[in-house]
């Protein structure tokens, strides 16, 4: 089936994105920087509502790193006081999206730890599609976090150091309730990944595009998706083995 040229059965089950660009957008247009984070959010409404559209059930944003609190503090206290008016009912409720968040939330202001806790509350019931925030994140950090936990398992006797595989870190990361992303978008023009889930996007397909984030709108999403189906995932085989293990279409 196909919907705005692109395929429906091969529609990204968990889209990543790098929301960059906010700063740079509002310097072109001579205003402050907490000018585009605004415009951010718009953007974040359209990419949203557009995602559960298509039928998306996990969107990932990464909105705030733990290096962003190295920033001016203007500019901080500014992206804490979007956080907090960006989280309204209407994004969630009408398009029936559940709110998550990841990052070292103990570092956030308490008022903005309680709206985050109020919304996922909220929304926990709501399932089309997930959203879930980056929030005072980084991979290294939450890598960190994992080990942690882990050694203190083996210090206590829980578990045996040959226990340790793949499966039992991601059970350890913020990211152990859904499945890795399938493609990570970054706008802005940057191609890097900037210590984003570093582990979960192994296998992603990666599209970095120039947009800046408050002009990335529904073509921008079509555009990276038709990108993603046009790409053969091979996780180490071969396209001819892919291809074996392809079902076969009959024409008639």
């Amino acid at each position: 089936m196909q919907m705005n040229n692109l395929d429906t059965n091969r529609i990204p089950r968990h889209i990543a994105i790098i929301m960059d660009g906010n700063g740079r957008w509002a310097k072109q247009r001579n205003m402050p920087r907490s000018y585009g984070h605004q415009a951010g959010v718009d953007a974040v409404r359209r990419i949203t509502s557009e995602c559960t559209r298509l039928g998306v059930d996990y969107l990932t944003l990464y909105t705030f790193s733990t290096e962003n609190w190295n920033r001016p503090i203007e500019e901080v206290s500014a992206l804490m006081g979007l956080v907090l008016t960006s989280l309204e009912d209407e994004i969630f409720m009408k398009n029936n999206v559940r709110f998550r968040v990841i990052g070292d939330i103990a570092r956030l202001p308490q008022d903005v730890q309680d709206k985050l806790q109020a919304t996922m509350d909220h929304t926990a019931g709501n399932d089309t599609m997930t959203m879930v925030v980056a929030l005072s994140y980084s991979s290294k950090w939450e890598l960190t976090e994992a080990t942690r936990e882990i050694a203190l398992e083996v210090r206590d006797g829980k578990i045996k150091p040959e226990d340790i595989n793949e499966e039992l870190i991601s059970q350890h990361l913020q990211t152990n309730f859904m499945p890795d992303p399938d493609l990570l978008i970054r706008t802005g023009g940057e191609v890097r990944i900037s210590n984003y889930l570093l582990w979960q996007i192994a296998y992603s397909e990666l599209y970095f595009c120039d947009t800046y984030w408050p002009d990335f709108d529904e073509a921008c999403l079509h555009e990276a998706i038709r990108h993603y189906q046009g790409r053969q995932r091979r996780y180490g085989k071969t396209g001819a083995q892919i291809e074996e293990s392809e079902p076969q279409t009959s024409d008639q």
